[in-house]
C-alpha cells in the first residue's frame, strides 16, 4: 500500500471489476503508444542537500539564455524587483482561498484593488477577481454571451492570435457553439457581409493589436453587434491598455485579454493571469468572484466576496462557469506592478516599446531582407515579410543566442519589441542577418 494512495491490492481490484477493466493500464489504452515513455528514468535513489543544490543548478546551466524578440502574448518585459519582494512574503505565497474574511482581509484586499485596476485600465464597470490566463479568459468571455442572449452561435475574427482561436474552438465544442469566422484582409478584419454574419448570433470577438500586432478599428461594428442583438467581445493585451484606447471606448460589451505583461515573468510558458471585464448589466454573468468593499459592525472598512456564480456555490444549471482556483498570486503580481509604475510610468513603458517596435521595423527594412506588407499602425509587434526561409532566419538568429519572430503564413514573420531590447540588441540582430 502507497502512503498516499490508502486503497488496498484488493480495493483497486474491486474497482476495476466495477468498471470492467482488467489492469490499471486499461484506463490509459486511450492514449497512443506511441506516445508512451517504456524505458527506465534512471533517476538516482537520493542525494544529499548540497549534492542535489549542485546537481539541479547544473540542469538550469543548460537552458539557452536568449534575447527574445518574439511576443504572440507572451513578452519578456522587466520586472521591478518590488514585484519579487512583495509577492514571495510567506503571507502571500500561503494564502489560498479567502473564504473567511475575518482573517483574509489582506487578500481580500489586494484583490479588490486588482478589480479596481482592470476596471480603470479598461474603461468597464466591473472586474472578477482574475482569469487563469487571456485565451481561457476571451472563451469564457463567448461563455458569458451564450448565457447572456441564449444563442448558439458566435462570430470570432481570424485575426485573433492562434492559441486564442484553438481555445475558442475546443470551448465551443463542448457547449455545441457554432463559430462563423470573420476572415482577415491585408491584415484587418473584413468586414464585408458582416451583417449576414452577424444574423442571430451571440455576438462578435476581435483582438486589437491583433496577431500581427496590427492596432485595429472597426468604426461601426459594436452598433452593428447590438443592432443583432449581440455582444461585442473586445481582447486586448495588458500593457497596450494602458496606452490606446480603451475597450469601453472602442464600444465592448465585455473586455477580456492577459496582462502578463504587467509584471509576471515568460516563465517557460506560464502560469500567466487573464482579466474579464464587463458592464454592471452583466454583472452576474461573470465568472468566478468578485470582491467588495462595506463596513463591519464597528464601521471599519472591510473587504469581503459580494458575488460567486460559480458551480460550487450556486446550482450546477445555474452557474456559467466552473472557474474555480483563479491566478490569484499572479494578480498581486499585477496590482503591485502597475502601482509601483503609476499612471506616467506605465504609459512611458509603454511609449518605449512602441518606439523600439518602429525603430527596429526600420533597421530591418533597411536590411533588404524584408518587406514591409501591411503598412498599418502597431503597438510593440509588426509583421514584415521575409525574401527567404523564416524556419531557416528562426535557426540561424537562435545559434548567435536569439528568439527570433512568430512565423505566420506566406513568409510572414512577426517580431515584438519590449523595453528591455536596446539599440545593441537590434543592431547585433541586424549583424548576424547580415
Amino acid at each position: 500500500m502507497h502512503k498516499y494512495f490508502p486503497q488496498t491490492i484488493h480495493d483497486q481490484k474491486k474497482m476495476l471489476d466495477e468498471i470492467g477493466a482488467s489492469s490499471i493500464d486499461d484506463l490509459f489504452h486511450a492514449i497512443p503508444d506511441t506516445l508512451k515513455y517504456h524505458g527506465t528514468f534512471d533517476l538516482p535513489l537520493s542525494l544529499g542537500d548540497f549534492q542535489l543544490t549542485k546537481h539541479m543548478q547544473e540542469k538550469q546551466a543548460m537552458n539557452a539564455s536568449l534575447t527574445v524578440f518574439r511576443g504572440a502574448g507572451a513578452f519578456d518585459h522587466y520586472i521591478p524587483t518590488v514585484v519579487r519582494n512583495i509577492t514571495t512574503r510567506q503571507e502571500f505565497l500561503t494564502s489560498y482561498t479567502p473564504y473567511q474574511p475575518e482573517v483574509a482581509q489582506g487578500t481580500l484586499q489586494y484583490i479588490f484593488e486588482y478589480q479596481s485596476i482592470v476596471s480603470e485600465l479598461t474603461g468597464m464597470d466591473v472586474s472578477n477577481a482574475s482569469m487563469y490566463d487571456g485565451t481561457t479568459a476571451t472563451a469564457e468571455a463567448m461563455y458569458m454571451a451564450y448565457g447572456i442572449t441564449g444563442k448558439s452561435t458566435i462570430c470570432v475574427s481570424k485575426t485573433l492570435n492562434d492559441h486564442i482561436l484553438e481555445v475558442i474552438e475546443t470551448y465551443a465544442y463542448f457547449r455545441n457553439i457554432d463559430i462563423r469566422y470573420v476572415e482577415e484582409k491585408n491584415g484587418h478584419i473584413d468586414l464585408t457581409g458582416i451583417d449576414e454574419l452577424l444574423q442571430d448570433s451571440m455576438g462578435i470577438i476581435v483582438q486589437s493589436p491583433n496577431k500581427y500586432g496590427i492596432i485595429e478599428t472597426y468604426e461601426d461594428l459594436s452598433d452593428k453587434v447590438h443592432q443583432h442583438k449581440g455582444l461585442f467581445i473586445f481582447n486586448r493585451e495588458g500593457q497596450a491598455l494602458s496606452l490606446l484606447k480603451t475597450p469601453k471606448d472602442e464600444g465592448a460589451d465585455i473586455a477580456c485579454g492577459d496582462l502578463q505583461a504587467l509584471g509576471i515573468p515568460l516563465s517557460s510558458g506560464g502560469p500567466y493571469i487573464g482579466y474579464l471585464a464587463t458592464n454592471q448589466t452583466y454583472i452576474r454573468k461573470l465568472p468566478g468572484r468578485i470582491c467588495g468593499l462595506t463596513k463591519d459592525v464597528d464601521g471599519k472598512r472591510a473587504f469581503v466576496l459580494t458575488l460567486q456564480a460559480r458551480e460550487q456555490h450556486i446550482r450546477r444549471d445555474k452557474a456559467n462557469s466552473n472557474i474555480c482556483s483563479n491566478q490569484s498570486l499572479n494578480a498581486l503580481a499585477v496590482t503591485v506592478y502597475v502601482s509601483s509604475l503609476g499612471k506616467k510610468g506605465l504609459k512611458d513603458v509603454a511609449q518605449a516599446c512602441l518606439n523600439g517596435a518602429y525603430h527596429f521595423k526600420n533597421m530591418l527594412l533597411k536590411t533588404g531582407l524584408f518587406e514591409d506588407v501591411y503598412k498599418h499602425a502597431h503597438f510593440k509587434e509588426f509583421t514584415l515579410k521575409y525574401l527567404g526561409d523564416p524556419t531557416s532566419l528562426n535557426t540561424l538568429v537562435r545559434q548567435h543566442g536569439f528568439l527570433g519572430p512568430v512565423i505566420q503564413n506566406n513568409q510572414m514573420v512577426t517580431f515584438a519589441v519590449t523595453e528591455k531590447r536596446t539599440i545593441e540588441d537590434m543592431q547585433a540582430f541586424v549583424e548576424v542577418l547580415q
